[in-house]
């Protein structure tokens, strides 16, 4: 069943950059404040840096979950200095903490690039354990496409959990896109199977499948999540989704776990961090970095339809220590 609107609207444009990282270092705030808010208190008077200062920074790195690889490192790279008498005033702290966590996070600074198909629609599958919000980022993500002027569509692939396809439904109506649903319970392949034919007859861009949210214990789950893959390639061999996998970055170090066990079962191509804004644990995006070296394609901070963000690294770590942009 095909639900929603064709639209006629022409390309929205991007929000102006101001109001871009404007919310970005908001949504930071509840992180920014367990890392910094009494070491930077403690900044404007201190005339050098010393050890005790360093040790304390390191339990701030560890609190907002940045994790023991990413906290190490950073703490290695300001005390090498500091031995090296480098590091003699605060504002040069800050640069080398600026420089060194940007370095981590280079590898997964690959924003999602839609490569020319002659064969559409590109596929955007998106996978998660309950609760890390993937409906909704589904709708976002719609939102996000068409301002770059893209045609899309929506798949309701969470046929189990209550209102899901409700929800996506209402997506489709605010974003004034189709929406390709069955009745609750049904197969999930079957949907993004019609949901493909759907696609490709109308000539759709982009086609984002929502998926039921299964803890990466769930075997059968996995299982399920592994049948919907395999239906792509048997619709098409040529399709290469992005199954991008949205991760709650309050479950902290937990996001490993299933960043691991996702990409083992699937093989996840990006990761979206959803709920920033809500958590003091946003440093799990440098544990994520070193530990799996996936993508970052997209981070959410805020509730609203265009709070959905391109992960920039420099803008992230610019807005994470409160820097002049």
């Amino acid at each position: 069943m095909i639900f929603g609107f064709k639209s006629d609207k022409p390309a929205r444009k991007d929000p102006p950059r101001e109001s871009v990282t404007g919310k970005l270092r908001s949504g930071l705030q509840r992180t920014r404040s367990v890392l910094f808010s009494d070491l930077q208190d403690l900044l404007p008077g201190r005339k050098s840096i010393d050890q005790n200062f360093l040790d304390n920074l390191e339990e701030r790195l560890i609190s907002a979950d940045l994790g023991i690889d990413a906290t190490a490192t950073i703490i290695n790279a300001l005390s090498s200095q500091l031995k090296r008498s480098e590091i003699d005033q605060p504002h040069i702290l800050i640069q080398t903490l600026h420089a060194v966590m940007l370095e981590i996070l280079k590898p997964v600074d690959q924003p999602l690039c839609i490569p020319p198909v002659t064969r559409k629609p590109y596929v955007v599958l998106m996978v998660g354990v309950n609760g890390s919000g993937k409906t909704t980022s589904a709708g976002k993500l719609a939102n996000y496409f068409l301002n770059q002027g893209q045609r899309v569509m929506l798949a309701a692939g969470d046929t189990f959990r209550a209102a899901a396809v409700e929800q996506l439904q209402a997506w489709g109506e605010r974003n004034r896109i189709a929406v390709i649903a069955q009745q609750n319970g049904a197969d999930p392949a079957a949907v993004i199977y019609d949901a493909l034919q759907s696609a490709r007859a109308r000539d759709i861009d982009i086609l984002i499948a929502d998926t039921a949210g299964r803890l990466h214990t769930q075997g059968n789950l996995m299982e399920e999540l592994k049948k919907v893959r395999r239906v792509i390639t048997k619709f098409d061999p040529a399709i290469t989704p992005e199954c991008l996998l949205v991760i709650d970055a309050g479950t902290g170090q937990n996001a490993l776990t299933q960043a691991n066990q996702f990409n083992q079962a699937i093989g996840v191509t990006g990761i979206m961090l959803t709920k920033l804004d809500g958590t003091a644990k946003g440093g799990v995006i440098f544990a994520l970095a070193m530990a799996t070296g996936i993508p970052i394609r997209f981070i959410g901070i805020g509730e609203q339809i265009d709070d959905l963000q391109v992960f920039n690294r420099s803008d992230f770590v610019t807005a994470l220590l409160a820097l002049p942009e």
